[in-house]
């Protein structure tokens, strides 16, 4: 009676149904893997906000397949403001980065076309692709001195049905930020086999370390599709509130951005009043990230003070996001220690398979998590060791 897409292993596995079980026992709980914003203490200007998404404009139905004007203007210039020159006409306005995901497979991809991902990575693009009868081929994150792209894995990884490459800038969870040689070899790759680049952004703003990174939403080297969303950047995941950008070298440009139009017309998705209040809302970001920022780097010190306190785990380098990924010793699967972690010690994390490692002896923590809960649930972490 259903779609063979939908044919997913939905059983609970032993980490969820034992997460369930401590919090229905009321037992106390240091969750080390929070990451949504609204439910972390941040301060966001409640006025500032809502005023916005009373516009009287609201109550004019204007259809606009790619967005309205005024939400277009905002995220041109949020990208102005990050030194890349982006067309109105190039951006097309979604509910979510995953509604654009969804435009850019089902524009580049018949059944059965593949697209590559970066191991490790979020496990959401599984469903994803699925739902867009897309099949994901992974290409690896080598990590030596800092994390880089496998490019000899990634051209091995490409056949005839290849159709996009997938980077995520900065990775989730590992933090990389794509170098400018990585963009260059990428193009170059991508460019001559006349294969798409699709660039996730949604956490480009949370710089880690000492120097920012450039957007790809202007890159002309090859068909590139650029994507990011309130969700991060103003920490406003409940505004449904996306975008695409399309750029790269005619005729392909062009003819992307037709065919795009042709599905966005069709869905019509993002509504009115978040669309005039985009303006305000991209402009309430700084102070929302200057908040983020501070506490991520400041649990950042206190994960590396106490690291150095004891010798069994270690940091992997993180340049930007919202997470940090911890080596541990590989006695257990990163599930099994997890598991012990919930039990004995009342700390969840999440396991490195969650993302894909391709190896045990690794489980990555939130950064946004309030001070004192990251340095309590460290120390407990850490004490099984």
């Amino acid at each position: 009676m259903f779609a063979k897409r939908t044919n997913w292993n939905l059983a609970t596995n032993r980490l969820s149904a034992a997460l369930a079980a401590h919090r229905a026992a009321g037992k106390p709980l240091i969750d080390l893997t929070v990451s949504n914003p609204t439910e972390c203490g941040f301060l966001y200007d409640e006025e500032a906000i809502l005023s916005a998404l009373r516009n009287p404009a609201v109550m004019k139905y204007e259809p606009n397949p790619r967005g309205l004007p005024v939400a277009r203007n905002a995220v041109a210039q949020y990208y102005a403001e990050h030194g890349a020159a982006v067309a109105n006409d190039d951006i097309f306005l979604t509910t979510s980065t995953s509604e654009a995901y969804s435009y850019v497979f089902r524009t580049l991809c018949e059944p059965g076309d593949e697209v590559l991902i970066p191991e490790p990575s979020y496990p959401l693009f599984e469903f994803l692709a699925d739902i867009q009868d897309v099949r994901l081929v992974r290409y690896p994150l080598a990590y030596d001195h800092g994390w880089q792209i496998d490019f000899h894995s990634l051209e091995g990884a490409i056949t005839p049905r290849t159709r996009g490459v997938i980077v995520v800038h900065p990775n989730n969870p590992t933090g990389h930020f794509l170098k400018a040689e990585e963009m260059r070899k990428l193009n170059e790759i991508c460019g001559t086999r006349q294969i798409a680049i699709i660039a996730d952004e949604v956490f480009l703003d949370f710089v880690l370390g000492d120097n920012g990174r450039a957007t790809l939403a202007a890159n002309s080297g090859a068909l590139t599709f650029t994507m990011s969303g309130l969700s991060k950047i103003c920490g406003l995941p409940q505004m449904k509130a996306a975008w695409l950008v399309v750029s790269g070298p005619e005729p392909f440009r062009g003819q992307a951005l037709e065919r795009i139009e042709v599905i966005a017309d069709t869905y019509l998705s993002i509504n009115a009043p978040i669309q005039w209040a985009m303006p305000a809302l991209l402009g309430q970001r700084a102070a929302f990230q200057r908040q983020l920022l501070a506490r991520a780097k400041r649990n950042l010190v206190e994960l590396d003070k106490q690291l150095a306190e004891q010798k069994a785990c270690g940091r992997l380098e993180a340049e930007g996001g919202w997470n940090a990924v911890i080596r541990v010793p590989a006695t257990r699967t990163d599930e099994e220690l997890a598991i012990e972690l919930l039990a004995n010690r009342g700390v969840y994390v999440h396991p490195g398979h969650f993302y894909d490692f391709p190896s045990e002896g690794f489980v990555v923590v939130s950064l946004v998590v309030p001070l004192q809960d990251f340095a309590n649930g460290l120390k407990l972490l850490l004490s099984i060791f």
